[in-house]
């Protein structure tokens, strides 16, 4: 077929484009965002493999700005839970988030206990209770009375809880990165479990992490293996307002450090308070 690429179709205001495929080629009329779309799905020759498409090194300043929104308003719930549970659809999103965290070897080695009933969260709420009273006789005076009145959980109010465990001893990975530090699995695991609270804060879903539990009662309660380690058991639901700062800031009991008290050049200074 013999065509003038431009002046052909110069009226109706398409160009003329070559298309070759593997077995011919000729001139078709086609307007340029047309041929650009078929330029993007033609397949490729095998001798030349598909290229992924090209990621930008850094997100947009909205998307940014979101990022940073989420680290700061993230906060440990232990009050204010309502009783509507999560949708499924929404708590496999934060699970996924959850699986998606980066993982020493690529192990990813978080196994997740979802506890709906309630009773199995009462018998947890008895195991908090029984350490909550053996830490409370670790303080004396001032602080134990401050501790005492302290919210610690809401294992009972949040209507599904979550326990996040690391299989250790997995082989997936086949121990890379673990030979020398095997406690990277466990790292890993700590690391699902913070995705799992941003994504959650920017789905308005609070979280609390009750770390006041005897690991050999969890472990009776959740029928948990011995090969298994139980790493945070979470509080999860929707809430009724995240404060603005941590509660243990705004009740006084502790203070937030700043940046620059935390930050070295090239060796751990001696003489540091810890």
């Amino acid at each position: 077929m013999k065509s003038e690429p431009a002046e052909a179709n110069a009226q109706n205001g398409s160009r003329l484009v070559r298309v070759k495929s593997d077995h011919a080629q000729c001139w078709h009329p086609c307007s340029l965002p047309l041929y650009e779309q078929i330029a993007q799905v033609a397949t490729p020759r095998m001798s030349q493999p598909p290229q992924p498409p090209a990621i930008s090194p850094a997100f947009d300043e909205l998307e940014r700005n979101a990022i940073y929104r989420v680290i700061r308003a993230r906060r440990d719930v232990r009050r204010g839970f309502l009783p509507e549970p999560l949708p499924d659809a929404l708590l496999t999103r934060l699970l996924r988030a959850a699986h998606d965290a980066p993982s020493v070897g690529l192990m990813q080695p978080s196994r997740f206990v979802i506890i709906r009933s309630l009773e199995v969260r009462q018998r947890i709420h008895t195991v908090f209770q029984q350490a909550n009273q053996q830490a409370l006789a670790k303080y004396q005076g001032a602080r134990r009375d401050q501790y005492a009145d302290l919210k610690l959980e809401g294992i009972l109010e949040a209507p599904q809880n979550l326990c996040i465990l690391c299989d250790a001893d997995s082989d997936q990975g086949h121990g890379l990165g673990r030979q020398t530090m095997p406690q990277t699995a466990v790292y890993s695991t700590v690391c699902a479990v913070q995705n799992l609270w941003l994504a959650a804060r920017a789905e308005g879903v609070g979280v609390g992490w009750v770390s006041i539990l005897s690991p050999d009662a969890l472990r009776s309660v959740l029928s948990i293996p011995d090969h298994i380690v139980p790493v945070a058991y979470l509080c999860l639901g929707y809430v009724d307002n995240f404060g603005n700062e941590p509660e243990l800031e705004r009740l006084g009991w502790e203070r937030r450090a700043s940046l620059e008290s935390v930050i070295f050049e090239e060796t751990y200074p001696p003489g540091v308070k810890p």
